[in-house]
């Protein structure tokens, strides 16, 4: 996703709330923070100096604790919060430049948002509270249906478009939001704490809907949450905000590895890192010698084992697709014949693993294999090796 275009890019972003934002803008420009410029003024800094960018098709999770500027962030992005100063560019359109006009058309055709309420209309159905802001839009109502029906279908409603909000369970109200952000076909979701209010189980159910709402058709997603599991659940990146700024982003491995400060540390200290990490992302591809299996004949590759001191191989084709696991023994034994037959030479029964496979599994897979594991992805490409020695390597580094 590195190579993947800016969909939306923050510069110098701040909003001052209060009776004095000229002079809370002074003094913080003279160093004093948000606590110090509150007394002085009676003003209160919500953000400051953010400056960031968000890929297209990403999904992109601000976490804070309460107060510190995460969804005053997000209402700036459409402007339903006015910027104190700075720019925020869509696809290059200097949104705090608009008209009132042009931000009523961005807000209906680039942007939607879904709230933590889930603001449904009682006396509307199913369908007309998902088609509720192509009504406001002033789209024809035969339209509203199709779009609003297929939004539905996206989150499983469909067979519930003629039912009334009443008739729902929480987490079926709230996939309702859902669908009315996506009947606009806006390809910017603003989530405000989507799913605080729901319970557990629903919570967790409605974070799947999301990730595969992303498979099937990604959209942009800023994502407010203040919770860790859901940030690294559904996150590409997170941003963590504090007292209004932004002190880090990364994607969960980069900040769970590598925090910026104490407060950070805090977010993540003690996470369940089979939460975080999969194989792809702790696998090795130097940790044992490869042989291209198209290059190097059986003796050659056992000349070579020996030569270094390594006991284990791994074999590739010239794709770089991976073929097998070869030891000394394995090869010495095949190397008897005519030492073409790379077949002979693999270690039975070493199945790779897929580079998404969660790290608890992998763990369980380590534990009982005399051998590493090899990583493949999906389109069965050698990514490397996960042994023991490397997974004690990745706990400790989370600790």
């Amino acid at each position: 996703m590195s190579d993947t275009p800016d969909k939306l890019v923050i510069e110098d972003l701040y909003k001052i709330f209060g009776p004095a934002p000229d002079e809370a803008m002074t003094l913080l420009d003279q160093g004093l923070d948000k606590t110090e410029i509150f007394r002085r003024t009676r003003t209160t800094v919500g953000v400051q100096k953010a400056n960031f960018s968000i890929r297209e098709g990403e999904v992109f999770v601000v976490m804070g604790l309460s107060g510190s500027g995460k969804s005053t962030l997000v209402r700036m992005i459409n402007r339903l919060i006015e910027p104190t100063r700075g720019r925020i560019f869509l696809d290059g359109v200097d949104i705090t430049a608009m008209s009132k006009d042009e931000l009523i058309a961005m807000r209906r055709h680039q942007m939607s948002m879904v709230f933590q309420s889930f603001a449904l209309l009682p006396h509307k159905t199913v369908a007309e509270n998902a088609a509720f802001g192509l009504d406001v839009a002033g789209v024809d109502g035969q339209q509203q249906r199709e779009q609003a029906i297929t939004a539905l279908a996206t989150v499983g409603l469909e067979p519930y478009a003629d039912s009334y909000p009443d008739e729902l369970s929480g987490g079926m109200r709230q996939r309702v939001g859902l669908a009315r952000a996506l009947a606009t076909e806006a390809p910017i979701l603003l989530m405000d704490e989507a799913f605080s209010a729901l319970d557990p189980l629903i919570r967790t159910e409605m974070q799947d809907e999301l990730v595969s709402l992303q498979d099937k058709k990604p959209h942009t997603i800023v994502f407010i949450s203040h919770d860790l599991d859901e940030a690294i659940r559904i996150g590409d990146r997170i941003a963590i905000m504090e007292g209004g700024s932004v002190v880090q982003i990364g994607t969960p491995e980069e900040i769970v590895t590598c925090p910026a400060n104490d407060y950070v540390r805090s977010f993540f200290y003690g996470v369940d890192v089979s939460k975080v990490f999969n194989a792809g992302d702790i696998a090795s591809n130097r940790a044992l010698i490869v042989f291209e299996r198209t290059g190097v004949n059986v003796r050659a590759a056992l000349a070579q084992l020996q030569d270094r001191g390594r006991a284990l191989g791994v074999v590739t084709d010239r794709e770089n697709r991976y073929r097998g696991m070869v030891s000394v023994n394995t090869l010495a034994a095949a190397a008897k014949g005519d030492g073409a037959h790379w077949d002979q030479a693999f270690i039975p029964d070493v199945e790779p693993a897929p580079a998404q496979m969660d790290l608890s599994e992998v763990l369980s897979r380590v534990a009982t294999t005399e051998y590493p594991i090899p990583v493949v992805d999906d389109q069965g490409k050698y990514r490397g090796i996960i042994d023991k020695t490397i997974l004690l390597q990745t706990l400790d580094k989370t600790t």
